[in-house]
């Protein structure tokens, strides 16, 4: 019956009889266990588990990437990052690494009539490289497709640590112009702004500073006037939190609130944004007609926080609390602990509430959209965009693979996960980079946790998976 369903409403986005609000909430950093509907404990998430119940929770969806610069480019573009050099976590001076007038997301949705913002953590560059923050910076998110654009342009711990708005810095002083430095090698001592560790040195632009307990609030603050601004008529958000991102610095109405350290807090933080952002779609009675998605750009890791820890070498503590559940490593991993990540999706009246165990990515969100909204992609766009709307709307299977990025490729077929040999090994931010002596492949049914390795009982599913994932590698392309 559900699938029935699933069916008709699919029919009837198809003919146009909806088009609802999109909103997608990238958190940054945030685990498969660190949200209280996905099994934390020490971690309590109202918000985020109401959402659960009015809307369906997914149990194996993935960033394409299992770090952040990658995963956005290809949600954006629909095309997986290992395609396109220089995809890789970008510096704060970056260009722009998608080109205007290709197909994107907000390029496409705004074809169908939709008003687009983005607001919160760009990191896909600006402008040309080096970037000028000191004057009009094009191109950027107005020339791929959004009418509206807040934004952090890189992470917390990277300079500038200025908001641009569309193309300005904003409260920027002409008279004390922002240089930055990118030449500090990691492992060396790193600049400081507001009293907390960079990467890049950042001089000038002090009227222009961000306060970093006041972010969380900020960007919801934007997110809600852009939903407000344009409540009258179909809109597109992308809304990029910069929780949990290090350097934690939660404000201090939920410092201690969690028993996960300060970590856990910053989650609260994160989960506090997401029950304001409901109660603005409540108030507007907007709710019915949005599908809103919740979900993250990687896997969890713990890291270094705040100048003390950085400058001793210390690593912050979760209390216990799993950020990953069972899944094995974390972020920058090729293991499922690097890209398997929370996702949740409500559209009252469209999708049913429950569990999903569809194989979806993020990746999948332009033809997905796409199919949502009554577009057809040309054949170029979307490369190795799925559409996944049927499971999205109650159906039981999504797509049939994934590349799985993260420091290697790894693939996934139905149950199935293969990590060729050269990848693996290690515990933390060292998993991916050690090399095992052969390839590893897991029945992920048997064996979420990816502790026993099984390839040389079945070299034919080896064989048959490693085929597939070089052809997709050299096709340059997976959607059919």
């Amino acid at each position: 019956m559900k699938t029935l369903i699933a069916i008709l409403c699919l029919c009837a986005v198809a003919n146009g009889a909806d088009k609802p609000n999109i909103i997608f909430i990238l958190a940054d950093d945030i685990g498969y266990g660190d949200f209280s509907c996905y099994g934390a404990t020490k971690i309590k998430t109202p918000n985020v588990d109401r959402l659960a119940k009015q809307g369906r929770r997914f149990t194996d969806a993935h960033s394409p990437a299992a770090v952040c610069t990658p995963t956005r480019y290809a949600f954006m573009t629909g095309e997986y990052a290992f395609r396109k050099q220089g995809t890789g976590i970008l510096p704060g001076i970056a260009g722009l690494i998608i080109e205007p007038g290709r197909v994107t997301v907000p390029s496409m949705l705004k074809q169908a009539g939709y008003t687009t913002g983005v607001v919160g953590k760009w990191h896909l560059g600006l402008g040309t490289t080096p970037t000028d923050y000191n004057t009009e910076i094009k191109p950027g998110p107005l020339e791929i497709g959004f009418d509206y654009a807040w934004l952090l342009p890189a992470t917390g711990d990277r300079t500038p640590c200025v908001w641009v708005e569309n193309h300005r810095v904003v409260n920027l002083d002409p008279k004390d112009p922002i240089k930055l430095d990118y030449s500090v090698k990691r492992g060396e001592p790193r600049s400081f702004v507001n009293g907390i560790p960079r990467i890049g040195e950042q001089v000038g632009g002090k009227a222009a500073l961000w306060k970093d307990d006041e972010m969380a609030d900020l960007l919801g603050t934007k997110a809600i006037a852009f939903i407000e601004k344009n409540k009258s008529k179909p809109f597109f958000l992308y809304f990029c939190t910069h929780d949990i991102h290090v350097p934690r610095v939660p404000h201090k109405r939920f410092r201690g609130t969690s028993q996960a350290g300060i970590r856990g807090d910053n989650v609260h933080s994160f989960d506090a944004t997401i029950g304001r952002v409901m109660d603005a779609l409540d108030k507007l009675k907007l709710a019915d007609n949005t599908l809103l998605i919740v979900t993250s750009d990687n896997g969890g890791v713990l890291d270094t926080n705040g100048p003390d820890e950085v400058n001793a070498g210390t690593v912050e503590t979760n209390n216990g609390h799993p950020h990953n559940g069972v899944l094995r490593a974390g972020k920058g991993s090729p293991y499922e602990g690097g890209t398997r990540v929370p996702f949740i999706a409500r559209w009252p009246g469209h999708i049913p509430t429950g569990d999903s165990g569809a194989l979806i990515c993020h990746v999948d969100m332009l033809a997905s959209f796409a199919a949502l909204t009554g577009q057809k992609l040309i054949e170029a766009a979307g490369p190795d965009s799925f559409n996944v709307l049927p499971a999205l709307l109650g159906g039981k299977t999504g797509r049939e693979y994934l590349v799985e990025q993260g420091g290697i490729l790894s693939f996934r077929k139905g149950v199935w996960k293969l990590i060729p040999a050269g990848a693996g090994g290690g515990k933390g931010k060292k998993a991916g980079k050690r090399a095992p002596a052969t390839t590893e492949l897991y029945n992920l049914a048997d064996d979420l946790s990816e502790t026993k390795n099984i390839a040389a009982q079945h070299p034919d599913i080896v064989k048959e998976m490693s085929t597939k994932l070089e052809e997709i590698k050299s096709k340059g392309r997976s959607r059919p």
